[in-house]
């Protein structure tokens, strides 16, 4: 700034000079030289990054359908920012939820009443299991708890090497609980002992959260955190085929997760997939043959319908795809980084949750929204379930909302 001060000129010249010396000093006093730079187009691009990282502002839309809340409950003190995306589990006609603390619940499916309740000191992460008269859940220490289904009852405890954040599964007279080590392990239904233990390795960086495996006639099929789906023989663990759903390929190990965090889907022989690195597959279950493979996918379960199987990304932008092919039929962006939750398919609709604990229902034809309805403040990040034409949802809370299509 000294040139202009000492440079010769006209008296009206340097009066100009002094107002802008003036500004200058006032601009520095206040903010820094940084402040200068806002002036043209500084701050405003560090606005346009703030609003670009937000979560996308609901649209306003005409509602297609209607929708009623039949009850709430609360099953307990929920996962909070734990991350286990903690979801309740429908069987035989009643709703089983746990709660970090509080224990394991039953409620029944159409009215909500408590059934039951089953208190426990053990901080239980994952969401229960049910099936063959048990309700199992796992716990951020390891333990393993089953249930009585119809009175809450202890029948046994069990032990695995870490956190379970993923609700066991239930079948063929064996229990199978995904430890967060990567490792699956089989207990005897009856008594829970182990049968038998099979292990992946981890990448070096994965996305919080896992799912349960799938069962089919003589096989178990896994998901796992480098991209890869893996079918074991239930009898003794042993690896049938092992396929990459996704390749975990990048610069960087962030660019290189592809996880398979949403159990997949069994129809028949045919068995999807979704990973985190928006890569979906159809795949011959017995065989492993891939069928069809597509770009877009996440690490949520996927929902499938009629002729359609709805992914949601890890951008939030909703996927219909074409179950023979794979090919996008449709997509809903709307929902861009609102950390939606994976898809469950009620009636025509397609349904997710989001950070705000609002519950979308898309159509299934075209993807369009048909009806928006909040559960409460909190955020879903488990998936809705859905049977006998009543959605349930859990939120980071604990709070369970059912609900049904008008």
């Amino acid at each position: 700034m000294k040139h202009l001060s000492s440079a010769p000129a006209r008296a009206p010249w340097r009066r100009d000079a002094g107002r802008l010396l003036v500004i200058l000093a006032c601009v520095s006093a206040l903010a820094g030289c940084s402040t200068i730079r806002g002036w043209f187009g500084g701050d405003g691009e560090k606005a346009a990054e703030k609003r670009a990282s937000e979560p996308a502002e609901l649209v306003e839309f005409s509602p297609s359908a209607g929708v009623s809340r039949l009850w709430s409950a609360s099953a307990g003190k929920g996962e909070d920012h734990l991350g286990v995306r903690q979801a309740p589990v429908i069987a035989d006609g009643r709703v089983y939820a746990a709660a970090v603390e509080g224990g394991v619940r039953a409620f029944d499916l159409q009215s909500g009443a408590q059934v039951w309740r089953h208190d426990s000191d053990l901080r239980l992460s994952g969401g229960p299991g049910a099936g063959e008269g048990l309700v199992v859940v796992g716990s951020l220490k390891g333990e393993v708890i089953a249930l009585d289904a119809a009175t809450g009852a202890e029948r046994w405890q069990a032990k695995v090497p870490n956190e379970v954040i993923a609700p066991p599964v239930i079948g063929q007279g064996m229990v199978f609980v995904r430890s967060n080590d990567g490792r699956l392990t089989a207990f005897d239904a009856a008594s829970g002992e182990r049968r038998w233990f099979w292990t992946k390795e981890l990448p070096t960086l994965t996305v919080r959260g896992n799912d349960g495996p799938v069962l089919g006639p003589g096989f178990v099929f896994v998901g796992n955190d480098d991209g890869t789906l893996a079918a074991l023989a239930i009898a003794d663990g042993r690896p049938v085929w092992d396929l990459p759903v996704a390749q975990p390929d990048g610069r960087t190990e962030l660019d290189r997760m592809a996880d398979i965090d949403g159990t997949p889907v069994l129809d028949g022989t045919v068995l999807y997939a979704t990973s985190y690195k928006q890569s979906t597959m159809a795949i011959d279950a017995p065989s492993g043959r891939p069928i069809w493979g597509s770009e877009h996918g996440g690490s949520g379960r996927p929902g499938l319908a009629t002729d359609k199987l709805v992914v949601s990304d890890r951008n939030g932008t909703v996927w219909g795809l074409d179950r023979s092919s794979g090919t996008a039929s449709w997509q809903q962006p709307a929902l861009a980084r609102r950390n939606v939750s994976g898809v469950a398919i009620h009636g025509d609709y397609a349904v997710v949750g989001d950070l705000e604990g609002y519950l979308h229902w898309l159509r299934l034809d075209n993807g369009e929204f048909a009806v928006r309805e909040r559960a409460g403040r909190a955020a879903i990040k488990g998936a809705p379930v859905v049977a006998d034409g009543v959605l349930v949802v859990q939120n980071v809370d604990g709070d369970l909302t059912a609900w049904r299509v008008q």
